[in-house]
Formats: C-alpha cells, structure tokens, sequence
C-alpha cells in the first residue's frame, strides 16, 4: 500500500429552488417533498454503514428551510392538496392536472417498474397536449384517480423505504384499488422521513463522517451580484442588462444569513463553502474569507483559465497531468484568502450523467480503474481528486435509485488499497494548499462562464426587472417606511437573487414547469410592491419566457452542404458544416425517459433546405410505423412537411402541406426523402416560396396515432437565412 493514498472528495451539493410564496403560503411546485422522501435522507444514510467512507455535503440554507416547513409547519403545496382530496371531489379542472402531472418521474426507471402506474400511463397516452387530456378524462375511473394520487407519491420513495418499512412496500405490492385512508397514510409517511432528514446529517456530523459545508442563502450567483459586468471576464462581448446590477452588500447579507442559519440546525458555522452553480471570482474572495470561510469549489475550468493553461485528456477522459488539478490552491490577497478546490469535471459528470446507462458494477469498476490511474499519474505524494455534483438529480434516471452502485462503489472504495475518501476539510487540515493562483477566474462549473444565468434577452430582462424593483425598495426604506414592511420585502429580492430562475430563461435549459418558475421569479417581485403598498408595474404581469425566439444550436452551421439523400450517413464530412440541435443538451421534460428523436441537423445549398433527423431508436422497428414527423415553418407562415414511415415496406414518403383558415392542403410532393439508419430531406427553397435573404424558422415534432409526443427544440424555432450566390465567400470573412 503506498504511503499516501490518493484522496478522493465527493462533495454532493443538496439543492432546489425555492418554490413557496410566502405572502399565500403555498408552495408551486412539490419537488423538495419528492426528493425528501428520496435522497436528502438516504445519500447520508447510506454512510453508516461504511464509516470509513467519508464525504461532504453541502446544504444549501433554502433547502433547508423548505424541508422544516413540511416538517414544522405542515407545509403544503398544490400537488399535495389534489392528493389529499377524495378522488370522488375532484373537477375536471383538477383530474386534468394529475393527469398532466402525476406522471412526472423518470417512465424508464421510476414508472415502468410498476405495471399498475405504467398501465395508467399507458391508458393516459404519451401527450399532454389539452386536447389529449380532456380526452383521456372519459376512460379514467374514479378509482384510477386515486391510484394515481397515490401512485406519484409512492414511487418517489427511495428503496430504502420500498423496500424496507410496511406501508410502503405493502402499497407497492398491492399496485391499485387503494382507499382514501391509504392514501392518507402514505401522505403522513412523506412528512415522517422529511422529519429525519436534518437530524440524520447533524448525527453523521458528530461522528465525523460527513462534514456539512453551506450556499449563500437563495443560492445567487455571487460575482453577478457583486457586478455584472464580471460577465465579461469570460466573454468579453457579451449582451448585458440594460443596468448594471452591482451590490456586494447583498452577496455579504446573503452569506452571513447562510452561516448563521447554518450554526442554528448543526451548532457551528461551517468553514467550507460551494458557491452556486460553482461560480467564483477574485473579487468575492476577500468577502469570504471576513465571513470566516476557509475553502470554496469550483469546476477545473475555472483552474485552466486561472492558470492559463489546458487540463490535457486523452479520448478516454484520462487526464495527462493530474498534478495539475488534484491538489488545492490558494487563492486571495495577505490575510484576505482561502483554499479553493477544483472539481474533476469528467469524473463527476459520469457519475451524474453516464453511469446511470451502464451495468452498476462495470460503472464502479471504470470508476476505480480511473482514480488508479489518477494515483499513478501523481506519484507517491498527497493528492486529492473532488468529485462534485448534484446530490438529488441523476439518482432517477439510475436502476434502483442508484443504491446498487453506491452499496457497490462504497464497498470497493471502503477496501481498495491506495484510494481513501476524506471531507475536503479533513485533507485541508493535513495538507494545506503550497501553491497559489495569482488572480482567480470569474467563472462557473458551466464553460467557465456565466452565460447561463446572463446575456440572453430573456436572462437580462429578468436582472433589469430585478434592479428596478430592489431600487424601489430602497427608495421605500429610505422614507422612512414601515420597518417591518421594509424586513419582509427585502427577503423577497433576496429570494429573487437566487440563480434559480434564470437557470430557466434563455435558451440554455427547458422543462415542463418553465411557467411556474417565471411565474415564481416575477410573483416575488411582484410581492415586494404588494408589501411596501405600491401599485405593481404592469410589466410584471407579461411572462419573461418568449415561445417566439430563436432557440441556440448545439452547433452552427458553416458552408454549404451536399448530403446524399440516402438515409445513412455516408461519410463523416456531408454534414459536417451542418448546424445542428442536440436534444440532450437542448434541455426538455425533466423526468421523461429517451426522446425519439436524439440530433437535429439542418444545413442548404443554393436551391434546398437539407434536415437530417436522428432517432434514438431503429427506424425499421415496427413500433415507429404509428409515428409521423412534422417539420412546422413559422416563417414561411403556414406550412409544414409530413414525413411518414412504413418500415415493413421500407418505404417513406414526405409532402408539404399549407394551412389556411382551418383548412390544410398539398402543396408539393417531397421526392427528395430517405429513412434508414436516420432521416435525411430535402426542400427545395422554391416550394417553400422563399428567396435569398429571407428567414426560414421551423421547429420539429414527433405524433403517434395522431397525437403530438415531442417537440423541438423544446421551445423557439431553429432559424436559417437563404443563402446567396456570395453565401461562401461572406463566411470565410467571418
């Protein structure tokens, strides 16, 4: 065994926005119930059973006051309300909304599973298009209803529970026709483990097995809120609000509050820190370390462009110079510093987003396999790698929850010669940090930027919005206003710092509740004038999200192309200058399984628009033949191209049609189609009636039997402009 084992830090980071109106009292959306009674308990718990194994938990303030309002207060929310009400009561309105929402878990994992839910998934259909609903409404019973209450509560229970306490596991094996008293009872289930949450984290702190770090309260993204123009360190052109919002007094409130509420549930201010969303800056340094923090985490991007340098990894992920990132830096002025330590961003992101698709123990084994070699590549010296990410998150897209690979990895890693897990504060302490970082980047985990909280006209609407109601405030305060008053709206704008919400905006991350969190972000603007007694500004009452703007391609697209319209992707360069739309990454339904459709590739030459669809699935299995695809034009207005299979015959068939006054006509035959191994299309710029110059915006959607099952991107269009004759040239001057 080497004399200094490779240390290895898990930092899971326990989050979710806050999604209570204080002013009514109703939380909008139930997802820190959900993930309750799923992971805020048993991440923790699983660690006693492995007390060798240790990690760090990062608890984020917000969090933690939502949970004990469930627990405390009896703290409700609308999904629970229409769980609570006897199936016999509920309106159409309401019978509706489960069927909309009571199917929001992962289908694959978290639905599937389970005949009796999978089968009223199946009998609701894939849609949740109005016009799909009001008609599923005439095949559900009384009693469907109310196995469907139950049946969204039940399944977020981890198997910790399913597999352990009696109401729960009984529940699962009856599988349908459960009573009001049941459901009531599962209900009283849910408020029971949120209550053993915290005291869980405070136990295993005591031991010394977890060590608790915090977030500044609301969790904002704090170098936004010291200025944002730091925006521009990274990206120096980017697009800002029409206002600079610049307050580092809310970044110190919203610390000191996180430690003091910190010291409140576990009796001592926490000395490390994840800022939100990883997201550091030189300039936030000093404040940190006034605060009394002695080490914060950020994303190994932040480390490359502090240093000025490239994390080199081969085709594998393998880092070539692990000296570089596994150690800790400090970074900051004389006494004004700290320790920070950086994430390995590959390691962390196959836990969170890769091995959930593979076999558990070849995940813990490739796991393994690659911290041995970080311990070969560094010697035999201290080192240590930080695997950093969302501790509630990736665990539903795993089997089981992904006990089976954390049983597995934290029996191999309790045993492995040569790997020891630590809290970041354990190493600190033996190993403080011996090299320095002489001005730390401002940047976050995500592309070392910013971009996905500023810089997008929906982003930036929201921080000017954000700024004048904080401006109005401060003109109400300094009044002399009621103080009282004055208390109760100043926690509405810090609530509104949070990063939450423009997590949401742009064009970065969609989901199926993009409404209520804009709705949120602008009601607790809104309360702030409500609380001081002003009229609220109408502007408030128009949602930020626009559905009519251009959705951001995975990729743009270069040069003119000329794919053979063959089906089959016969060379790597025919599209290659395409631009192109990764569904994955162009966000989507939160919980939903496999999309049908995985790439969207679009590209032109002088005479057609060329689209390429890539499937998640083979386009010769029978189940694709009662799917029909749809190129919809918003510009030009009207029209859109159906493309149809018939993989029995092989055969595929594709036409334009133009609708007009509830009418829907023919226009063209599309000749130029083939589906094989993708879909690949051509239309000519002439049947769509267009010119050089003009815009062509278009979005895709999937139907089966009739009934709209995806759409993409999620929302906005993809835009492309007719190329002309000097289309070329113009782009190698670019």
């Amino acid at each position: 065994m080497s004399d200094h084992p490779l240390s290895i830090a898990f930092v899971w980071h326990m989050h979710q926005p806050y999604y209570k109106d204080d002013l009514t009292g109703s939380y909008i959306l139930p997802w820190v119930r959900m993930h309750g009674i799923k992971d805020y308990y048993d991440m923790p718990a699983m660690l006693r059973d492995f007390p060798a194994v240790h990690q760090t938990f990062n608890l984020v303030p917000s969090l933690i006051k939502q949970i004990q309002d469930y627990v405390e207060n009896n703290a409700t929310d609308k999904f629970l309300d229409l769980t609570i009400k006897p199936a016999e009561s509920l309106t159409q309105e309401e019978k509706l909304f489960l069927l909309k929402n009571s199917f929001m878990a992962n289908w694959d994992t978290m639905i599937r599973p389970y005949q009796a839910y999978w089968m009223l998934l199946d009998r609701r259909g894939r849609s949740v298009s109005p016009r799909d609903l009001e008609s599923a409404t005439r095949y559900f019973t009384v009693q469907d209803y109310r196995d469907l209450q139950v049946w969204f509560n039940l399944t977020w229970f981890d198997p910790l529970f399913k597999q352990g306490d009696p109401l729960v596991k009984g529940l699962i094996e009856k599988g349908s026709g459960f009573t009001e008293e049941e459901k009531l009872l599962l209900v009283k289930k849910q408020r029971e483990v949120m209550g053993l949450i915290i005291p869980e984290y405070r136990h295993l702190a005591a031991l010394g097995t977890i060590e608790l770090t915090t977030t500044p309260f609301y969790h904002p993204i704090m170098p936004l809120l010291f200025d944002t123009d730091l925006a521009k360190v990274a990206e120096p052109n980017i697009s800002l609000p029409q206002n600079r919002f610049c307050h580092p007094e809310d970044v110190r409130v919203q610390v000191e509050r996180a430690l003091a509420y910190h010291e409140r549930f576990f009796g001592s201010r926490p000395t490390g820190m994840w800022p939100s969303e990883g997201s550091v800056a030189e300039e936030i340094i000093p404040l940190l370390a006034d605060a009394g923090i002695k080490w914060i985490g950020t994303d190994e991007g932040v480390l490359a462009r502090s240093l000025g340098v490239t994390i080199e990894r081969d085709f594998g992920g393998v880092m070539k110079h692990p000296d570089l990132l596994c150690k800790p830096y400090r970074a900051g002025k004389g006494d004004k510093n700290l320790s920070v330590i950086f994430r390995d961003h590959t390691l962390s992101d196959l836990v969170g987003f890769v091995y959930s698709k593979w076999d558990y123990k070849n995940a813990v084994n490739d796991l393994i396999e690659r911290l041995h070699r970080i311990r070969k590549g560094v010697g035999n010296t201290p080192h240590l790698v930080s695997i950093i990410l969302d501790g509630e998150n990736a665990w539903e897209y795993y089997q089981n929850d992904g006990r089976d690979f954390f049983l597995a990895l934290y029996e191999r890693l309790s045993r492995e010669q040569g790997l020891k897990c630590v809290t970041v504060g354990e190493y600190l302490k033996d190993h403080p940090p011996a090299d320095g970082i002489d001005r730390l980047h401002a940047g976050s985990w995500i592309s070392a930027n910013y971009r996905v909280w500023i810089g997008h006209e929906e982003d930036n609407r929201a921080w000017d919005l954000l700024g004048q109601t904080r401006d109005a405030l401060v003109q109400f305060a300094n009044s002399n206003g009621d103080a009282g008053a004055v208390e109760q709206a100043w926690e509405e704008i810090y609530i509104a710092e949070g990063s939450d919400w423009c997590w949401w905006y742009g064009d970065d991350h969609f989901s199926e509740n993009d409404q209520e969190f804009d709705l949120l972000f602008r009601t607790h603007l809104m309360n702030v004038y409500r609380i001081i007694g002003l009229d609220v500004p109408d502007e408030l009452h128009i949602p930020i999200l626009r559905e009519d703007r251009e959705a951001r391609p995975t990729v743009e697209l270069t040069a003119l192309i000329s794919p053979s319209i063959d089906g089959q992707v016969t060379n790597y360069f025919e599209w290659l200058s395409a631009g192109y739309y990764d569904v994955a990454r162009g966000g989507g339904a939160m919980h939903r399984g496999d999309s049908i459709i995985s790439h969207i590739y679009y590209g032109f030459d002088l005479r057609n628009l060329f689209l390429r669809l890539d499937p998640s699935q083979s386009l010769q299995d029978d189940k694709v033949a009662d799917l029909t695809f749809y190129v919809n034009f918003l510009s030009p207005k009207g029209l859109d191209a159906e493309i149809r299979l018939a993989p029995q015959q092989r055969r595929v068939t594709a036409a334009l049609f133009r609708g007009r006054n509830g009418e829907r006509s023919r226009v063209a035959a599309l000749d130029m189609i083939s589906a094989n191994e993708i879909i690949e299309l051509a239309i000519p710029f002439e049947s769509l009636g267009v010119k050089p110059g003009s815009g062509v915006h278009f979005f895709v959607t999937v139907e089966r039997k009739g009934s709209e099952v995806e759409k993409w991107p999620f929302r906005g269009f993809i835009q492309v402009t007719v190329p002309n004759d000097d289309f070329e040239a113009t782009m190698w001057q670019v």
